[in-house]
């Protein structure tokens, strides 16, 4: 028979011997991928985070965070979200959501990257994580649990810098994801409503430059910021492009829109459906972009994609119908975050802020917070079935006993 020390020896003998081929099979696939990209790419072995770890020798560090970005509670909720159009989910499944745009930005991102030799697991993992702090409802809700944050001196509500908090305070317990600086600049530095023709890319960026940007969004200041790599730069362009056509599909599917009112010139120069229209611009960005330390669309791309933002919020984002649900949430907001905020003091463990959100959280994020803040954060969490539930329950609390 073989001695257990024996066994242990030659076990961590070939324990050894795997972990040293493992480690040379990823440094010659970084090597590879190096030689691979553009001289504006970032690079895996540039990634660095807050706390240093250990280095994965299967997945880049920007893969790393693109799983915990996937396997976290709040990507899955994603799909639960609004997109745009609130309520819509509970009669029409094939609505966008925002679980839909997150594909749309990431496949966009992947391919614009690919042709521009840049690293596509960082703008995977950007695009992924983008919105995981966006709030149920969209829009909408965003502006109604901005301005409840706001009667409660805590700052306005942002949800790509709520998407920041959500990865570094928020999930896993409240002990947040450690994702390289790289991701966490790209996903507070997305945002879609700007139309910016070129973006270039601030690579002297620094942690205090993001603390401040924070603190100068909640005050409600109008500050230009841009990503600190090209990969976030794709991601921000991206986003724009995901979302544009889609909701005119989405609009003409609840018969809000006809194609026909798509604007002619438009149509002609873009495309009439959303296929075209990212064919389009995609076509625009990897050709103004290639070999070039920026992220653009040609001029005649940027002139029609504006064109085409100020119909949809003419057409689309302001419609009546939309305007009605806007009224709806802003009330149920205001009811769902005074409730909350009297359920931690008066220390109601049996309300959902405890048993769903609050008792899971570490003792670090509970005494960095306040209470405004916490119930800004669950709310955040929040699917759109879970927040009508909550106000049911509220509102109409008979009918559960």
């Amino acid at each position: 028979m073989i001695a257990r020390s024996d066994q242990t020896e030659e076990a961590n003998r070939r324990l050894s011997v795997d972990r040293t081929k493992l480690e040379k099979i990823y440094n010659e696939n970084i090597q590879h991928s190096s030689e691979y990209y553009s001289q504006f790419a970032c690079r895996n072995e540039a990634a660095t985070r807050l706390q240093e770890e250990s280095i994965c020798h299967m997945r880049t560090p920007f893969a790393v965070d693109r799983d915990r970005i996937l396997h976290s509670g709040a990507y899955r909720r994603y799909q639960g979200k609004t997109q745009v159009f609130s309520f819509t989910n509970m009669f029409d499944e094939e609505t966008s959501n925002r679980s839909l745009h997150t594909t749309y930005v990431s496949q966009i991102s992947r391919t614009i990257a690919k042709m521009l030799r840049l690293n596509s697991e960082l703008v995977e993992a950007i695009a992924l994580g983008h919105d995981l702090g966006h709030p149920p409802f969209g829009h909408d809700g965003e502006v109604a649990l901005s301005k409840c944050c706001v009667q409660r001196s805590i700052g306005q509500f942002h949800h790509n810098v709520q998407s920041l908090h959500v990865v570094d305070s928020i999930a896993f317990q409240g002990n947040g994801l450690n994702l390289t600086n790289q991701v966490r600049d790209g996903i507070i530095s997305h945002d879609g409503e700007v139309h910016t023709t070129i973006l270039h890319p601030d690579r002297n960026k620094t942690e205090s430059d993001i603390r401040n940007y924070i603190k100068r969004k909640k005050l409600g200041e109008q500050i230009s910021w841009m990503p600190s790599t090209l990969e976030g730069c794709i991601v921000r362009i991206s986003d724009t492009i995901a979302y544009i056509g889609q909701d005119i599909e989405d609009a003409i599917r609840l018969n809000i829109l006809n194609r026909e009112d798509i604007p002619k010139d438009c149509a002609e120069f873009l495309g009439n459906n959303n296929s075209q229209i990212i064919d389009t611009l995609v076509k625009s960005v990897i050709l103004s972009s290639y070999e070039q330390d920026q992220v653009a669309f040609d001029d005649e791309a940027s002139y029609y994609l504006l064109e085409l933002k100020k119909f949809n919020y003419a057409r689309i984002y302001t419609d009546k119908n939309v305007k009605k649900a806007r009224t709806i949430i802003e009330k149920s907001m205001e009811i769902l975050f005074e409730q909350y905020l009297q359920d931690i003091e008066n220390n109601d463990v049996n309300s959902k802020i405890f048993t769903q959100f609050l008792n899971s959280k570490s003792e670090n994020y509970m005494k960095s917070y306040n209470d405004a803040e916490k119930v800004r954060d669950f709310i955040a969490t929040m699917t759109d079935r879970y927040y009508n539930e909550e106000i049911k329950t509220y509102l109409l609390p008979g009918s559960f006993y």
